[in-house]
């Protein structure tokens, strides 16, 4: 009852019956006062520290001032990423350098042949093309009405497709804001264009781009296996909510206003394959097959190992352990053996801290709750033990989300669930988004359907 006190203090028997009944019934009242206490610091303690490394929260909400701090030094130093090697272009003007003179002073060669490209790029000077139609008007002869020439349509918008497409390329696959496109423009093409046009050229980027938006959706919702995620975003200062529905073909997002069963089912339509997601209680309602995400669960066990209490820790990295051995069978599968001594232990695990009225037992008992999600991807083939496929499909998003605050119309967010449908699609399929936008804002101007077979047809 008195654990708190320190080692040197011992309250014995003799001590107990000298003291009167009231006091000793406040004594006993203070000491689960301040045990309780001490267990609500800890708590929150542990609140403090939490990060995206041993939580759920993601990681666009670490500190910046406490990121050094939480990395552990013992840590071993990751190996040297292999860096990108430079692919030869098709050249435009070749030349040949041939040895000049040997050391010795002698000039003359044989058997010369070529060893090694060096490639050089050069940007040439960006002239563009202007065009001015120089509108005429004349009386008719006939009956002395005043006829006029008019723009030919697919000019009327002052801006061409090239334009247009590079226009939407910086502003939303690369999510720059008006004034950043505004000061390229200047800077670099020498053309001086306001906002409010920008604004335009990208509306209209939004609507040439709204098929490919549809047969993203379409597709994502054709595909046997997904991986889902969800993150806030704000429209006008009011908190909405960013869906994504990504697989290895496509990435199709979704702006609504709440993050509710209602807005799930308007994301996933009819589909019914195997979702993939971390254990929000919308996703573990879900009645088909689904693999809860290893990941999460390794960062919660982490941050249960970093708790002051013994009991806590332990139990923490025990999970950890278990969940990490688990996560690395996606690569190299148990023998039977195997599989059943990681099953014990991890039943083992469950059966000590169940009962537990703390951090250990919730923790155990949403494993428990989770265990039938926790081995889809060791027998579904495709399937993986972690969502990072969604979270990396959305981590563009929150970037921009950050930086713009989010938008302030449902016009706005039809830019952005857009866009971002296409941006990720496209890198998925390895595709040049530019020249994707440009076949969509060629198509829109003269109103013909674009290009959509490489998105129906993905793998």
């Amino acid at each position: 009852m008195f654990d708190f006190l320190p080692k040197d203090v011992q309250i014995t028997e003799k001590d107990r019956a000298n003291t009167p009944p009231a006091v000793l019934k406040l004594l006993f009242a203070m000491a689960e006062e301040i045990t309780r206490l001490n267990k609500r610091i800890e708590e929150l303690e542990a609140k403090l520290g939490e990060n995206s490394s041993n939580s759920n929260k993601p990681p666009s909400s670490n500190s910046p001032y406490k990121e050094n701090a939480s990395k552990n030094k013992n840590k071993p130093r990751r190996k040297k990423r292999k860096g990108h090697r430079q692919q030869l272009m098709e050249p435009t003007e070749t030349r040949n350098i041939v040895p000049a003179t040997c050391s010795c002073g002698c000039s003359t060669f044989k058997d010369i042949e070529p060893y090694y490209t060096h490639q050089h790029i050069e940007l040439p000077e960006i002239v563009m093309t202007v065009i001015h139609f120089i509108l005429h008007r004349g009386t008719c002869t006939a009956c002395g009405k005043v006829s006029k020439g008019y723009v030919p349509d697919e000019y009327s918008t002052g801006f061409g497709v090239r334009f247009s497409a590079l226009i939407a390329e910086l502003g939303g696959i690369d999510g720059n804001s008006r004034e950043t496109i505004q000061t390229f423009c200047s800077s670099v093409l020498k053309v001086h264009v306001s906002q409010g046009a920008i604004q335009k050229i990208i509306d209209r980027a939004s609507k040439a781009i709204k098929p490919h938006y549809e047969a993203i959706r379409d597709k994502a919702r054709s595909q046997h296996i997904n991986h889902l995620d969800e993150t806030t975003w704000k429209i006008g200062g009011k908190l909405n909510w960013l869906w994504v529905m990504t697989s290895t073909a496509v990435a199709f997002f979704m702006v609504h206003t709440h993050r509710s069963q209602a807005a799930f089912e308007e994301l996933i339509g009819a589909w019914q394959g195997i979702l993939v997601s971390d254990g929000y209680a919308l996703y573990r309602k879900w009645v088909n097959k689904r693999q809860t995400c290893l990941a999460h669960l390794i960062r919660r066990a982490k941050g249960l190992s970093e708790r002051s209490d013994p009991e806590l820790a332990r139990c923490g990295k025990w999970s950890r352990a278990e969940l990490q051995r688990l996560c690395r069978m996606a690569k190299a599968p148990p023998t039977i053996a195997e599989w059943r001594t990681f099953y014990a232990r991890l039943c083992r695990l469950i059966a000590l801290y169940r009962d537990a009225d703390s951090d250990a037992g919730r923790f155990v008992r949403h494993i428990e709750d989770e265990l039938d999600s926790l081995f889809t991807f060791l027998i579904e083939e495709g399937v993986e033990p972690t969502n990072n496929r969604a979270e990396r499909m959305i981590r563009f998003a929150v970037l921009w989300r950050k930086r713009s605050y989010g938008t302030k119309s449902d016009k706005g967010n039809r830019w952005v669930e857009r866009i971002l449908s296409l941006r990720q699609t496209c890198r998925l399929q390895g595709k040049s988004t530019f020249e994707v936008l440009v076949d969509a804002m060629d198509s829109y101007f003269k109103e013909q359907q674009p290009d959509l077979k490489w998105i129906r047809q993905a793998g």
